[in-house]
């Protein structure tokens, strides 16, 4: 028998071990990764004993082809672990992703992960509660923090498109600021129970 056929008859035999233990595999490690994850480590420790085998390299039998395949199927999970627990900030930045969904959906809710559910709760109860007591404000008061805050928009930029002074946007964003502070500290006080 030529090193070819030999070769043919390991890269064979690979293949046979791989497609038998396959699912057996699969289901006992499931927990460790997401499916498509653990298809993708369970091929390429597939891929290195044919490589290995193509190369001339001998397995001692079955058994000792299946123990070499579970080897490697485990080394490819655990460097996709340590990958996806941030030494590849790449792969963890991927895995944390939230896909868009597709072409032609209605639009897709971006939800933060990483916020404290009571944390972003809180925040929107204060933000619902300034965009209330900010009717208290004048019109100008109201613009300029609109602009500053919502638009981000600079005091030079602001007044040449209103035309205003930058002493007067300041004055009049300076006194909208303590007017708003003033007014969520009254409601906070109205809102506590009496001691």
């Amino acid at each position: 028998m030529g090193r070819t056929e030999r070769e043919l008859d390991s890269v064979e035999e690979v293949a046979l071990v791989a497609r038998a233990r396959r699912d057996l595999l699969l289901r006992a490690h499931r927990y460790k990764l997401r499916w498509e994850d653990l298809e993708d480590c369970y091929s390429q420790a597939t891929l290195e004993l044919i490589a290995h085998a193509r190369r001339g390299g001998a397995f001692a039998g079955r058994a000792h082809l299946g123990n070499l395949l579970e080897q490697r199927f485990l080394s490819r999970i655990r460097d996709r672990r340590r990958a996806l627990s941030g030494r590849s900030p790449m792969q963890a930045a991927l895995e944390a992703s939230t896909p868009l969904g597709v072409l032609g959906e209605e639009g897709v809710e971006l939800v933060d992960m990483r916020a404290e559910l009571e944390k972003l709760v809180v925040l929107r109860e204060d933000l619902a509660r300034i965009e209330r007591l900010a009717h208290a404000l004048t019109p100008d008061q109201r613009l300029v923090l609109a602009c500053q805050v919502g638009l981000q928009m600079g005091r030079g930029e602001f007044c040449r498109r209103f035309g205003w002074s930058s002493e007067k946007c300041r004055k009049v964003a300076q006194r909208a600021r303590v007017r708003l502070r003033g007014l969520v500290a009254g409601e906070e006080q109205v809102d506590r129970p009496p001691p």
